[in-house]
């Protein structure tokens, strides 16, 4: 009989991409790992690595042994999950993931309707790169992953990922900065300090190819993956910064900074990502459902701030 143990080891060191990040998670030695991967290769009777330079690159047996390793485990995550969910009077734990580059306050709006749910809930959220987050749904250790994208085409899994609404983006600054920036805007942005969100963003490419169909030419002098970080450096004066329309009050409240004008040609979008499952998580039509009453916005033209 196969040693489950042993499968597990593989499935990790299949998914972390080499033993030493497989260490790392397990809390194990490279050596305990890859000795118990030897012992499972002997089990199969076949290579389930090859070794690539320094790398190591599944075997067309070890790709064949991960399909089935995928299943196994998923299905005991989704059967621990679901015995955590019987009727005790134990709140039903609900596992979300937020991509880091999504906005707090727009992450708890969305998710906010879980919480609203007849039956008491209890929020898990776990944050990170779509990436890890996407492995983690892939097995069910999470139930949704919230992001501002579908699913990438380079991530071979099979999801859904369904529209939560878009809205247009708002530029803000500190008072006194913002104050030389109204009239004309949007053109009054060249050659400004402009705080710039990261290369993990969606909406980074949207925003630069705006600036080009306008020959707007601000000063980048940051890039921010995070977006609480990079409203943290407009709060103090480093430059200008975008966030989503649907939350400009909340960010003009908490910030201390004001809105120099807004477009509606840049379109933030979120979307939900899940996974089929035996029994879906009821959270996640909650959530679905409901996101759209706020998201959306008008989409014409741009127009000044206050």
């Amino acid at each position: 009989m196969i040693n489950y143990k042993h499968l597990h080891y593989f499935w990790v060191v299949a998914k972390s991409g080499g033993i030493t990040r497989a260490s790392e998670r397990l809390h194990l030695t490279p050596q305990t790992i890859s000795g118990q991967l030897s012992l499972l290769e002997e089990y199969m009777g076949e290579a389930l690595f090859s070794r690539v330079g320094r790398n190591l690159e599944l075997t067309e047996t070890g790709q064949l042994v991960l399909s089935y390793a995928e299943d196994i485990f998923s299905l005991g995550n989704e059967l621990k999950e679901m015995l955590g969910r019987l009727p005790d009077e134990q709140p039903l734990i609900f596992n979300v993931g937020v991509t880091d580059v999504v906005p707090k306050s727009i992450a708890y709006r969305l998710l906010a309707p879980a919480l609203e749910m007849p039956e008491p809930v209890r929020i898990v959220c776990k944050e990170g790169s779509i990436n890890s987050l996407l492995d983690d749904l892939a097995v069910h250790r999470i139930d949704l992953v919230i992001a501002d994208g579908p699913i990438p085409p380079d991530v071979s899994m099979v999801g859904f990922s369904r529209s939560l609404g878009d809205c247009g983006i708002t530029f803000f600054a500190t008072p006194e900065l913002a104050s030389k920036l109204v009239k004309n805007f949007p053109h009054s942005l060249s050659g400004i300090a402009f705080l710039l969100p990261g290369e993990m963003t969606v909406v980074r490419n949207y925003l630069i190819q705006w600036f080009g169909r306008l020959h707007i030419h601000p000063r980048i002098i940051g890039e921010f993956d995070d977006s609480a970080l990079m409203k943290a450096f407009g709060q103090a004066g480093a430059g200008v910064f975008i966030a989503p329309t649907a939350i400009a009050g909340e960010v003009e409240k908490q910030y201390g900074v004001v809105s120099i004008g807004q477009t509606n040609e840049v379109r933030e979008k979120f979307y939900a990502i899940s996974v089929e499952r035996k029994t879906p998580h009821p959270a996640v039509a909650s959530i679905t459902e409901m996101a759209r009453e706020w998201l959306f916005t008008d989409t014409s033209g741009f127009v000044e701030g206050k």
